[in-house]
């Protein structure tokens, strides 16, 4: 990994988090695919040794800062009307005013040749599910984690508009990048 023994913060200051969702349905192409980001996050990286598997990551994120960066695909670009009933819209799905914060937190750790996998707790609508996250490392201290959940495991019931016929997919993809350069740790005592 690259950084000495202790604790790291991380959150905006320090990286970025994203969801991309998909269109599903046979209207999908009236749909935008999007690009979100969960703009208020914070959490720890804890190295207790030499060992990427001696380390841990815990994570809490707050719902409400939902927003939409982008959308691509569709018959019409975007607007900005578009970006706030998909927000509204979300943030009822998610039920965020019962639910506000998703949390994660690591089970394992384990290096491969290509980088590491983090496996862990994902905790959403008090629904709590294992996600793995693909690790590469992208600069000296520097990381990039991805992957997949589906909404439905925590409780999720994906937009569905036209009668079904337009669909956002279960399944969304999770990007968290994260750059530790110049940080220094805090002591895990």
């Amino acid at each position: 990994m690259g950084l000495a023994p202790g604790r790291y913060a991380i959150g905006p200051d320090t990286g970025s988090l994203h969801l991309r969702t998909s269109r599903d349905g046979v209207a999908a192409k009236v749909g935008h695919d999007l690009l979100i980001e969960m703009a208020r996050w914070s959490g720890t990286v804890t190295i207790a040794g030499p060992d990427p598997s001696s380390a841990s990551v815990e994570a809490g994120i707050e719902m409400a800062s939902f927003t939409v960066l982008e959308g691509t695909g569709g018959v019409m670009p975007l607007s900005t009307h578009d970006r706030k009933d998909i927000t509204g819209t979300s943030l009822r799905l998610m039920d965020v005013a019962g639910h506000p914060r998703a949390t994660f937190a690591s089970s394992a750790i384990t290096r491969s040749n290509s980088g590491a996998t983090i496996t862990g707790t994902l905790t959403v609508r008090k629904h709590s599910g294992e996600v793995s996250l693909r690790v590469t490392e992208t600069g000296p201290s520097a990381w990039r984690a991805s992957g997949t959940i589906l909404q439905s495991a925590y409780g999720i019931k994906p937009y569905r508009a036209f009668l079904g016929a337009l669909r956002v997919a279960d399944r969304i993809d999770i990007e968290v990048v994260v750059d530790l350069s110049g940080r220094a740790a805090t002591s895990t005592r």
